[in-house]
């Protein structure tokens, strides 16, 4: 189904509820088919690519306050109350934003190697110096990046995350939170961990063999640790 231009996809059976999955990037395709996978015996799982993403039309409308509002469309195509919101990378940092937005919405978050919204320069140092140093393996992507997408996102991100009420919202948020972080991840996890302690209803994995994309380092944990915090 296409959403306002946005290209979305579901699969599985929604008889414990549906799970919106976000992809990282910003500015990538979609490539968590294999995370459906590992629900839709249980979840109707949705997939969507962001504006100028992919399959999504690329209308230049890029900022983080219209990708939330496509996914309250999406929401409200598939008519549905309240959902799982899960992501990963900067889908994570997404899908905890849009709970902070829309809390009535949000029945839980999963959080899947993201950042946590955070803007250090130690992080940042960090990061580029492992991946220097280390590298990183990513899965197939079917299209290319979209930089114009990727800029706007960070531009919109790094503003997001100034908020002087951000980590009081964060205090709030009373939905069950999974966070998981990868052990071998180029990017620091410390930030997760703070917001862990924020956050007054969540837990915190660390999978110490998984690097940045989880489910092809240690396949069987992800899948272990998401259906256990859905009750699969």
């Amino acid at each position: 189904m296409t959403v306002n231009g946005v290209w979305t996809e579901a699969r599985g059976e929604a008889i414990k509820g549906t799970v919106l999955l976000c992809n990282g990037g910003p500015g990538c395709c979609d490539y968590m088919l294999p995370v459906s996978e590992m629900l839709e015996d249980a979840y109707r799982v949705i997939r969507f690519e962001q504006r100028g993403c992919g399959r999504s039309v690329a209308d230049g409308r890029y900022d983080l306050q219209t990708t939330l509002r496509d996914m309250e469309a999406i929401r409200e195509a598939y008519e549905l109350d309240e959902w799982i919101v899960c992501g990963h990378s900067w889908g994570a940092d997404l899908a905890l934003m849009y709970a902070l937005e829309f809390p009535k919405r949000t029945s839980a978050v999963i959080f899947m190697a993201g950042r946590a919204l955070s803007r250090n320069i130690e992080w940042g140092e960090a990061y580029h110096a492992n991946k220097d140093a280390r590298g990183e393996v990513h899965p197939k992507m079917d299209y290319p990046p979209n930089k114009e997408v990727n800029k706007q996102g960070n531009v919109d991100y790094n503003a997001y995350v100034q908020q002087p009420k951000l980590y009081a919202k964060l205090a709030t948020l009373g939905c069950p939170v999974l966070l998981l972080s990868g052990g071998q991840d180029i990017r620091p996890c410390w930030p997760v961990e703070q917001v862990h302690h924020l956050l007054p209803n969540s837990g915190f994995k660390l999978l110490p063999d998984a690097a940045h994309y989880l489910w092809l380092d240690e396949p069987e944990a992800v899948r272990r640790e998401l259906r256990a915090f859905l009750g699969v």
